[in-house]
């Protein structure tokens, strides 16, 4: 591998690292430059490489909104879940056609990017967290199990859904809420990580180097959320739901790149 084509990946990755930490999505930055970059990669292989630099940067920024979400311990309860449907979802993931997959993922980001421009309070700061019933944790478990499974198996948007899912269960604004998503994306990528590693499909050295400038966009996005607030987070979603859904449809109707 040449030095530009690895200065483009570590410049890649922290672009990617940046827009994870705001809201979830770097994937489709990062996986997509490693596969053109890399030809002879197949896509296991550049999902292999997206989850070691993405596990870094989640946990950076997971950290960082620590400090201003003390509630976001109560997320590692659900961590099992996380893990156990992610390591699933990965060991499906050849087999599942993305033909189908693709255009219920563009019409769930446009539902997503409609609810919260006809809903402007939603997931605004000052929000409060409702006292969780029995039937909103088992909704919450439901969220999370099946996150996890779509996260091993495709990916695109975990974060993003996890926070919409969240501040719609648990109320609350979208900092709280993307401090949690933190947690159970670490978790995700974790499972899907093993996975990987086991089918041999992990390039352990371009993944550890990517993951050095992920975790530098992920420390800059995470501060950004905590300085600028939910109404920065509330922007970032509209223009990651508009790029998502734009290229899941370029994919679908014009093939993936590579």
């Amino acid at each position: 591998m040449s030095a530009t084509v690895l200065a483009i990946l570590l410049v890649g990755s922290l672009a990617a690292g940046w827009v994870d930490a705001v809201v979830g999505g770097g994937g489709l930055i990062l996986i997509p430059l490693v596969m053109i970059l890399n030809p002879g990669f197949t896509s296991a292989q550049a999902l292999g490489a997206n989850k070691v630099a993405a596990i870094f940067g989640t946990v950076t920024s997971a950290f960082t909104l620590a400090r201003r979400v003390p509630s976001i311990t109560t997320a590692l309860r659900f961590a099992p879940l996380a893990i156990a449907g992610s390591a699933a979802g990965a060991l499906v993931a050849s087999s599942v056609d993305k033909q189908i997959m693709r255009p219920i993922i563009i019409a769930l980001l446009i539902g997503v990017g409609v609810f919260v421009a006809v809903r402007p309070q939603f997931g605004r700061s000052g929000g409060a967290r409702r006292s969780p019933t029995t039937r909103t944790w088992l909704a919450t478990i439901a969220l999370v199990g099946a996150i996890a499974v779509y996260d091993g198996t495709f990916g695109p948007g975990t974060g993003l859904f996890l926070i919409m899912g969240f501040t719609t269960l648990l109320g609350g604004d979208f900092i709280a809420n993307a401090a949690w998503a933190k947690v159970i994306n670490v978790c995700t990528n974790l499972g899907a990580l093993a996975t990987f590693a086991v089918q041999g499909d992990v390039p352990w050295l371009l993944g550890l180097a990517l993951a050095v400038t992920n975790v530098v966009g992920a420390r800059i996005g995470a501060r950004m959320v905590l300085g600028r607030g939910a109404g920065f987070v509330r922007a970032v979603i509209f223009v990651v739901v508009v790029a998502m859904a734009a290229k899941l449809a370029f994919d679908q109707f014009a093939g993936p790149i590579g």
